[in-house]
């Protein structure tokens, strides 16, 4: 059924000429079928292996004292009592780490008079200044979870509390509390993208000019796995050894000896399964380096996972902007600027890519697959007292497309066109491909009118208006929601294809990404299968060892395939070569003389032929030749795949119940362009799960705090998450284009449904309510916020 339903979404009357660069019908494994999850049977069985899984021998356990004061002077902290406890083998503070390194942000990002961002220097513990609730400040280590988390609360902080702030643009202005003496006005950046005076001649002189106040409201991350760590130093070597759940081992690993002050081959890392991340637990936590300290002056492993509490006080946040989003039209609807200014909340810390999506994202994607000539981005990126901010799925990419949509939309109102029309008007054509954009991309190709089009007809867009006087007639309201979207995936980056043939006639890849919930192990074998026409069932994946990598950057960005994909196509390619040395030694013939094909290699003319399995067990036992490679083994570095652009349109059709807010999804169609397909059956569950984050977003999930500072939703009972009778049945179509400028032809699709879902969703609710004069309302669009809409008209 599902090859039926790919195959008709392929059809030649509904895309654009193009030809895939593979026989997708030839294998069975191959690219493009929908083939299971190969880790799914373990999983669902509860054999997964997550680090909180993992008991090694002799160990200990840790837990995490953290701040509950919001900002603070900490003078002194009285840890005699919890040090002379039941089971407890030490209580690690701040002075016990003075030797270790800081947490920075390292990024290139500049202000807009030349110098660089102002990064924090964070410890791992809190020493003097206390500066958000759930900054860590001692480490307890103790025989039993139990014992450790009742010797912390022995422990006695003597602090002068300060006043605190929360709001970016509160913490922005003059006389507002200061988190750092060195970092005046809280600004660790003052960012700007584009020419101000040409945007600014620009609005000028616009016929309209469209403008939104838009908050994107700071989000939970949430992940089902708690963040936990085992910390481990192997005395005899004299390394450490950090087992964690994380996006990458290559990177951390990196990250972790250099907070040590070690050399990278004294760090090693190691990750099992994951239980979600979405950015959140990509980069290194102040936790791990007390737990690597702590066994190492204790000759014992220490484990450590947090509680649920302690995530949502600890774990990065997302989003969290305040943003003036502008839109410049002449008199047809062209568009002639956009500008976006922002306050970007930073938390109390920068994190490693805390000031990215509010400057380097929203440059990038509030373009979108419009033409928009001139950009401006200008962006305050502030320090508050609030946990730190990360990336969360997708990382500015949803929100600059949320930003554009809603504009487009309020414009066309404004004007008296159709929004529809107005999108029509300004998209990129595919004549103009490839596309050199004001954000500095360059778009190799899309077809985004047509991707349009079919959702509209695959919708009933047309249909709508019938549908909303019958909902009319049944006493609810109805609204539909369009959200193109065009995101720019993340920046090139080295990745290992590694392949080695095992003695079990087993083929494992060997690369840096990281499965995290994606299900990597399918699509990367099929794309090994192809190439190297080995079996599917005997390809394994290792990713989680920081030892078996020489380079690696992470999963995250969308660009795991194009990364780990590419690097599987380039080292196929070279185990060809070395199979076509060993199969002409073999078949006492020349190397030129030598054909591949689907896992066999054949002398030309002949029926004389040797299998890729059988000649790389033979190879094993074979004696060394000058001629003859030891092993058909590769280890391989993908040097680099530019970004790629995923793009789509989401329809969303909603029903509101105007006496209690409560919203129903009544249709969720969504078209999308994610170039050559490996695995569909995976890509429509990726877009299944952004558009479910999406929702949330846009209808349940905010951080709120206290105006002193304190986490008012700080559990599953004071935040909201979207549950599955919230949710409709998704439509998925498929129009690719193959992406030109990777191996694979392949764009990226892991946070494409966040990108459609928040303009589709806000675009939906708003246009159910204009009737009672509503023309925005912020996420999250609770039934109570809806609600006060209707009744007020605000």
């Amino acid at each position: 059924m599902l090859l039926t339903i790919y195959a008709s979404l392929l059809r030649t009357d509904r895309m654009p000429d193009t030809t895939l660069p593979f026989d997708t019908s030839r294998m069975k494994f191959g690219i493009g079928q929908p083939v299971p999850r190969q880790e799914d049977p373990k999983l669902l069985k509860g054999q997964g292996r997550y680090t909180d899984d993992i008991s090694l021998p002799g160990q200990l356990y840790a837990y995490v004292l953290r701040s509950p004061y919001p900002h603070a002077v900490l003078n002194s902290m009285d840890v005699s009592e919890a040090r002379a406890a039941d089971g407890v083998h030490a209580v690690i503070t701040a002075e016990d780490l003075g030797d270790y390194g800081e947490m920075v942000c390292a990024m290139p990002l500049k202000n807009i008079d030349g110098t660089p961002l102002k990064t924090t220097r964070r410890p791992p513990l809190a020493s003097g200044r206390l500066r958000f609730v759930g900054d860590p400040i001692a480490v307890i280590v103790a025989d039993t979870a139990a014992q450790a988390k009742d010797a912390a609360e022995t422990i006695v902080l003597d602090v002068e509390t300060l006043p605190a702030v929360t709001e970016a643009s509160s913490a922005a202005a003059p006389n507002a509390p200061q988190l750092y003496d060195d970092i005046p006005g809280n600004e660790v950046l003052d960012f700007r993208f584009g020419d101000a005076a040409k945007v600014a001649e620009a609005f000028a002189s616009a016929a309209h000019v469209q403008k939104l106040s838009i908050r994107n409201n700071r989000i939970v991350v949430a992940a089902m796995e708690p963040r936990s760590a085992i910390g481990d130093y192997e005395a005899e070597t004299g390394r450490f050894v950090l087992r964690v759940g994380c996006q990458g081992v290559f990177g951390l690993r990196n990250q972790m000896a250099d907070l040590l002050k070690v050399p990278r081959n004294k760090m090693r890392v190691l990750t099992g399964n994951v239980g979600g991340s979405f950015g959140m637990k990509a980069a290194a936590y102040p936790e791990y380096l007390p737990l690597l300290h702590a066994s190492k002056i204790l000759g014992r492993p220490v484990k450590w996972t947090d509680e649920r509490t302690g995530s949502f006080q600890s774990d990065a946040h997302g989003r969290d902007h305040e943003v003036e989003a502008e839109l410049a039209l002449d008199a047809e609807g062209k568009f002639l600027a956009v500008r976006l200014t922002s306050y970007a909340n930073m938390g109390a810390y920068l994190t490693a890519v805390g000031p990215n999506m509010a400057t380097g994202n929203y440059s990038k994607n509030i373009q979108s697959n419009y033409a928009t000539p001139l950009i401006e981005v200008h962006t305050h990126s502030i320090l508050t007292n609030t946990t730190p901010i990360t990336a969360y799925r997708g990382a500015g990419r949803p929100e600059a497309n949320y930003y554009i949509e809603r504009l487009i939309e309020e414009a066309a109102r404004a004007m008296g066109k159709s929004p529809i029309e107005l999108r029509r008007i300004n998209h990129i054509k595919t004549a103009q491909m490839p596309y050199s954009a004001a954000s500095g991309s360059i778009y190799d190709g899309g077809d985004f009118s047509a991707i349009l089009d079919q959702a509209l007809e695959a919708s009933d867009f047309e249909g709508f208006e019938a549908r909303r006087a019958a909902a009319k007639q049944r006493g609810k309201l109805r609204g539909i929601g369009v959200g193109n979207f065009l995101e720019c995936t993340a920046p090139p980056q080295k990745e290992q294809g590694g392949i080695r043939f095992g003695e079990d006639g087993t083929v494992t890849i060997i690369t840096g990404t990281l499965d995290y919930g994606q299900g990597h192990w399918s699509p990367f074998a099929q794309v090994l299968h192809q190439y190297l026409g080995v079996p599917f069932e005997a390809v394994r994946l290792l990713q989680g060892d920081s030892d078996e990598l020489i380079a690696g950057g992470g999963t995250g960005g969308s660009k795991s395939l194009m990364a780990s994909g590419g690097a599987i196509v380039e080292a196929a390619a070279l185990v060809i070569e070395k199979g076509k040395a060993a199969a002409a030694h073999v078949m006492e013939t020349a190397v030129a003389d030598i054909e591949f094909d689907a896992g066999t290699f054949t002398v030309a003319g002949t029926d004389r032929s040797i299998g890729i399995m059988e000649l790389a067990a033979k190879l094993k036992d074979m004696p060394k030749a000058d001629d003859l490679p030891d092993t058909l083994d590769v280890t391989h570095v993908f040097d680099q795949a530019p970004m790629a652009y995923p793009n789509g349109c989401h329809v969303a059709e909603v029903e509101i119940d105007p006496d209690t807010g409560k919203v129903e999804f009544v249709n969720y169609v969504s078209v999308n362009d994610f170039g050559v397909i490996v695995n569909p059956m995976l890509v429509q569950g990726q877009a299944h799960g952004g558009i479910v984050q999406g929702i949330g977003q846009a209808m349940h999930e905010y951080v709120a705090y206290s105006e002193d500072g304190q986490l008012l939703s700080g559990s599953f009972m004071d935040y909201g998450v979207p549950r599955a009778d919230d949710l409709p049945s998704f439509t998925f179509a498929s129009r690719p284009v193959p992406c030109t400028t990777n191996p694979l032809g392949v764009k990226g699709c892991g946070e494409a449904g966040c990108a459609g879902s928040l303009p589709a969703v806000m675009n939906a609710l708003v246009d159910a309510l204009r009737p009672f004069g509503v023309t925005h309302l912020d996420m999250p669009a609770t039934p109570e916020k809806i609600w006060r809409a209707i009744n007020s008209g605000a």
